[in-house]
């Protein structure tokens, strides 16, 4: 007698039964009926009649997405490498660490206790190979907040286009090294042969496509969408339609259509409207730990601000695709500055580049070359002061731990920030300690 793990068909909980079609774009609908479409995509906890869940297991591929085993064949969750919460908000909803109690909201960032472990092979928990602490060839991951993102998404189209037109600048005049500087960031440089092939020797902090992925913490995605595809897939086994086609039951759960690609767009565009972080008052003390923080080079990566020249984030379905969809990121939540030209002034504390950070730092991912497990995107610094623990893997406890970490390309700034006094410490510290964020996020549509 065969029993069957999944739970009985019910129907989508709560407001997710009002399911958003992407020919609603065409009426172009208010922001606010979007931000509500997508806030039911990321708050609403995903069952299986939904399409939650990978279906019968892959044991040929029991790691990738789509075929993976559960805990004590349970037919729902797995913890390590995803199937490892029901919602989006189970993992970004604090949005201070540093008051008592702790403060939360919609979009916060996560603790150690919400990090995703991403596709290890191997989970030395009670060291067995004798190496002295538990080894992994996974990645643990800190979920970050995700406030300010639409800036960030416009900051990184713009450079991409930067980039775009200085290879083909290279590729018209072989020969000739050509820099490749957007925003004041500098990628390298590149080179055509008169053959018309590219070397791509001279490039630094980005892939050879050289298009800016400020998403993931290695560089990964160009857009929200392009994370949010992925994150669908691997913590709740929701396959986008995008990614699957129209009624197809990729992973054999028995549902199809399991994420509208309407409600991939509305998710999007809640994720990229979000309020930005804020920097409390600068006092003439916090004012001395930021001069410092130039000084001691910390600027040089943690840029303390970036501009774009439009100030609309254009939303669609794939790249090259037409927009569907347009918002004013100086208006509503997101609320970003006018620069001096008209575009938006984004105070991320980022470069947007992919560093190498040194041996202390380095993963041991299977899935990467090597030399790619010290590289990391620069940390976006905004909303700082209330998002312990940090690093990648939420090692560091405390900035100033944080800071000691550093090493490889940041290894200059960390010295220097260790051979300040300690009152200088304390000072740039302090200045860190202004970079908040909000206090009542999406307060347009959520209740606070």
């Amino acid at each position: 007698m065969s029993v069957s793990l999944a739970a009985p068909q019910e129907p989508r909980l709560g407001p997710i039964e009002e399911r958003f079609q992407q020919e609603r774009f065409f009426e172009q609908p208010e922001l606010e009926e979007v931000r509500h479409a997508g806030l039911r995509m990321f708050a609403t906890p995903f069952n299986h009649a939904d399409g939650y869940g990978d279906g019968p297991m892959n044991p040929e591929d029991p790691v990738t997405p789509g075929g993976r085993p559960t805990i004590a064949n349970n037919g729902t969750f797995l913890r390590i490498n995803g199937l490892d919460g029901q919602a989006c908000v189970e993992c970004h909803a604090m949005i201070s660490s540093r008051t008592m109690p702790p403060r939360f909201g919609v979009g916060g960032f996560g603790g150690i206790s919400n990090a995703p472990f991403f596709q290890p092979k191997l989970l030395d928990v009670s060291d067995v190979s004798e190496l002295g602490f538990a080894f992994t060839d996974g990645r643990v991951i800190v979920p970050p907040h995700l406030f300010g993102a639409g800036g960030v998404q416009l900051l990184a189209e713009e450079m991409t286009a930067d980039l775009a037109a200085l290879r083909d600048e290279a590729l018209a005049q072989p020969g000739v090294p050509v820099e490749l500087v957007t925003k004041g960031v500098s990628f390298g440089f590149l080179e055509a042969g008169e053959d018309g092939q590219l070397d791509f020797g001279g490039v630094t902090g980005i892939d050879d496509d050289l298009i800016v992925k400020p998403f993931g913490r290695k560089g990964e995605f160009p857009t929200v969408r392009a994370f949010d595809e992925g994150a669908m897939e691997f913590h709740f086994g929701m396959q986008p339609v995008e990614l699957v086609g129209a009624d197809v039951d990729a992973d054999g759960d028995g549902v199809a259509n399991e994420v509208l690609v309407g409600e991939m767009s509305a998710l999007e565009v809640f994720i990229t409207t979000m309020d930005r972080p804020r920097q409390t008052s600068l006092a003439p003390e916090t004012v001395a730990g930021f001069v410092l923080f130039r000084q001691v080079g910390c600027a040089d990566c943690h840029r303390p601000f970036l501009s774009t020249r439009e100030r609309t984030l254009h939303y669609r379905t794939a790249p090259g695709e037409p927009a569907h969809y347009s918002v004013d990121l100086s208006a509503g939540v997101a609320d970003f500055p006018l620069n001096a030209t008209g575009g938006l002034s984004v105070p991320l504390f980022s470069d947007l580049k992919r560093h190498t950070m040194g041996p202390a730092l380095a993963e041991s991912f299977h899935g990467v070359e090597a030399d790619r497990n010290a590289e990391f995107i620069t940390a976006k610094l905004w909303g700082v002061a209330d998002t312990a623990p940090y690093l990648h893997d939420g090692r560091a406890l405390s900035l100033d731990e944080a800071i000691r970490w550093h090493g490889g390309e940041a290894q200059a700034a960390r010295d220097g920030y260790v051979g300040l006094s300690d009152d200088a410490q304390a000072a740039l510290l302090g200045f860190l300690q202004t970079l908040r964020l909000p206090e009542k996020p999406n307060a347009d549509v959520v209740s606070n």
